[in-house]
């Protein structure tokens, strides 16, 4: 089973995509903005191989323009060496990769110039994993689309639409229930008439139930029976609802107990060998990922939660010293494996909402002791900027930002290599 995320990764010091706006969507500028795009997946790739991260979702943004004729580059041809490398790379690792095209992307509309794009937009995402040289293992995520006040013709223009698209789309497509329109039950409904496999998405059955006598294992069940063998094992979208926003809004992080009571469900329902790879959809994107694999790792070792606390520990002393000497104390035993409470300790002081005076404290708490890592070694220069900042931070004169940033030049400069990921950076919501 293998667990993933989407697009982008969260609290990391590394580049991100780059697009334009379409007046300077040059083919000098575009070239330019897919070769930093390319390697920016590589550098992504590598990030989640380190990190047994083997499930990622392609952003859809990886090529500016795509499925638009602003973009009249052959960029299949242009960099056909680069992406058929990060192709090689998935396949050498065991990587799992898939597309989501967007909520524009609709081929059940009644107007036909939105399901021509959206057609467009299908090949686009096909080209980038076909160019990767990757197999049907590699899928296309997509919604029905819109019920338009008439469900069972809009449902009818989807098998219709879907009757026209091109075998190199078909073969990746799978499709998903969502948390407006389309239940699970409806989704197996057409998947089952149009051999289609289907993705099944845990929050939004809460948020649009076809039964709520069934439970997730049954629609899991369900769905499993539309994956054939060249579509590869079974995959699953699973979320967590945020208590403050709207219903199916994405938490900011998977709450692990409530992820671990989920697998625990599965595993005693579902043999080993058939259970689903699970793409999460969450805030936080490869943070959560790491905690689930960390949560369900079959040989666990201390380290790795030692290695997870480096980069927490200084944001979670911004949040709460309490917090902080408590993960200090657990890790303390090096026979244990206490991954459950370990998280459940950083989530809590993640979620805590701290009032302007006792954040300012901890702040300064946790810019102190990343000051001690450089102050033997800082110019007098650096050392007096230092210490003006502080000050003007605490007078209010001064953003605690400009100091985060100060701090982060010299983590830069002198490299340490302790706390150039550290989340004290690079984890801001």
């Amino acid at each position: 089973m293998k667990i993933g995320y989407a697009c982008l990764t969260t609290g990391l010091n590394q580049e991100r995509y780059k697009t334009c706006i379409q007046k300077n969507a040059t083919e000098e500028t575009l070239t330019q903005l897919i070769a930093h795009n390319l390697e920016v997946l590589s550098l992504m790739l590598d990030y989640n191989i380190e990190n047994q991260i083997m499930m990622f979702r392609i952003s859809s943004d990886l090529i500016p323009f795509g499925s638009s004729p602003v973009n009249q580059l052959s960029w299949w041809e242009l960099f056909s060496e680069e992406l058929f490398a990060l192709g090689e790379k998935v396949r050498k690792y065991g990587l799992r990769v898939s597309m989501h095209p967007g909520q524009y992307t609709v081929i059940n509309s009644p107007d036909q110039g939105v399901v021509g794009r959206a057609f467009l937009d299908l090949e686009y995402h096909a080209r980038v994993l076909d160019s990767m040289g990757l197999n049907s293992e590699h899928k296309l995520i997509l919604h029905i689309g819109g019920v338009y006040q008439e469900r069972e013709q809009a449902t009818q223009r989807f098998m219709d639409s879907y009757n026209q698209l091109s075998p190199a789309v078909k073969r990746r497509l799978v499709i998903e229930n969502d948390d407006k329109s389309y239940t699970i039950e409806e989704v197996l409904r057409i998947a089952f008439l149009k051999n289609i496999p289907v993705v099944y998405d845990n929050l939004h059955n809460q948020v649009l139930p076809s039964d709520t006598n069934k439970d997730d294992v049954f629609y899991i069940k369900e769905a499993a029976k539309t994956w054939k063998r060249q579509d590869g094992p079974q995959k699953m979208h699973y979320s967590q609802q945020n208590p403050s926003k709207r219903p199916g809004s994405h938490s900011r992080t998977i709450y692990i107990r409530q992820f671990y009571e989920f697998y625990q469900q599965l595993k005693t329902s579902i043999p080993e060998h058939e259970l689903p790879d699970i793409m999460l959809e969450v805030k936080d994107k490869n943070l959560s990922a790491r905690k689930c694999i960390l949560a369900l790792d079959q040989t666990p070792r201390i380290r790795n939660l030692e290695e997870e606390w480096a980069l927490y520990k200084y944001k979670i002393l911004e949040q709460s010293h309490a917090h902080y000497l408590k993960i200090r104390r657990l890790l303390k035993d090096k026979t244990s494996y206490p991954v459950l409470e370990f998280y459940e300790i950083l989530e809590e002081a993640m979620d805590l909402e701290l009032e302007e005076t006792k954040s300012l404290g901890n702040f300064i708490n946790s810019s102190e002791h990343i000051w001690g890592y450089y102050k033997k070694q800082v110019t007098e220069k650096e050392r007096k900027e230092y210490l003006a900042l502080l000050e003007a931070i605490q007078k209010a004169t001064k953003k605690k930002e400009s100091l985060r940033n100060f701090l982060l030049k010299l983590t830069e400069k002198y490299q340490d290599p302790y706390l150039l990921n550290s989340y004290f950076f690079w984890y801001q919501e």
